[in-house]
């Protein structure tokens, strides 16, 4: 992906390996001062998740050490990844879940047009592309805008579930969430639902196969503590959709 590190790639690629999105912090209470690195994230639709899975089926059968999509790997479109005040969560919650509200997101029609890939070292975490809409730009814009009198600079590797094992790792992390908006937003969004990991090798004869397009909607939407690697690792608040 143009708009990603090639650093963080292979930090992810890493990550998924090692299966460290399955570690989660314990709920205590907030402590003065504490931060929290959070993803504001959309849930597709069973049309999404049927192409995913099929997808990653297919992926782990030529690389059986991949990350299966569970309740550690989630498929998901994120939106927006920061840090926030971790007694602010309650309202970042409330803010988020206004312009979720507002949206109406289920009625988001989305294509997918492409497989991809990111490649690290001798592999890659591959995906599904969606065409970024207006209407998807557009929600992206108002989330940042809603939870930014909450967002903080930066924080430490604590607002993460866990860190990990080399602390240029952590450091890398903590720089990709402190850029999001600035690198990752508006023109730089690239809406896409990560599958699975295989060696780069399969991964190009797979793009260059024909893709059938297909549409999707989102079907939830949610706040995740973001964990090792930037998964999508402890769901912190499902956040109500328009009826």
């Amino acid at each position: 992906m143009k708009h990603l590190a090639n650093l963080l790639m292979q930090l992810t690629v890493a990550g998924v390996l090692a299966m460290a999105g399955h570690a989660q912090a314990a709920d205590t209470p907030a402590k003065p001062g504490a931060v929290t690195a959070i993803d504001i994230l959309l849930e597709p639709d069973a049309t999404m998740l049927r192409h995913a899975d099929a997808n990653n089926a297919r992926l782990r059968k030529v690389f059986p050490n991949g990350f299966a999509l569970d309740a550690a790997h989630r498929p998901h479109i994120t939106m927006l990844q920061c840090f926030v005040n971790t007694a602010d969560l309650d309202k970042v919650h409330a803010a988020a879940g206004e312009v979720i509200a507002r949206a109406n997101v289920t009625t988001l029609k989305l294509e997918a047009v492409k497989f991809y890939y990111a490649p690290g070292g001798a592999v890659g975490v591959a995906g599904i592309v969606a065409t970024p809409t207006p209407a998807i730009i557009k929600l992206q814009a108002d989330i940042i805008a809603a939870v930014k009198p909450f967002m903080v600079e930066t924080g430490t590797i604590g607002a993460f579930t866990a860190p990990h094992d080399d602390p240029a790792l952590d450091a890398a992390l903590i720089q990709y969430v402190s850029t999001f908006v600035a690198k990752q937003a508006g023109d730089n969004f690239n809406p896409h639902v990560s599958t699975g990991v295989a060696p780069k090798e399969y991964l190009d004869k797979m793009l260059a196969e024909p893709f059938k397009p297909f549409t999707f909607s989102p079907a939830g939407a949610a706040v995740y503590q973001l964990g090792p690697f930037g998964t999508a690792a402890k769901e912190l608040k499902q956040l109500k959709l328009t009826p």
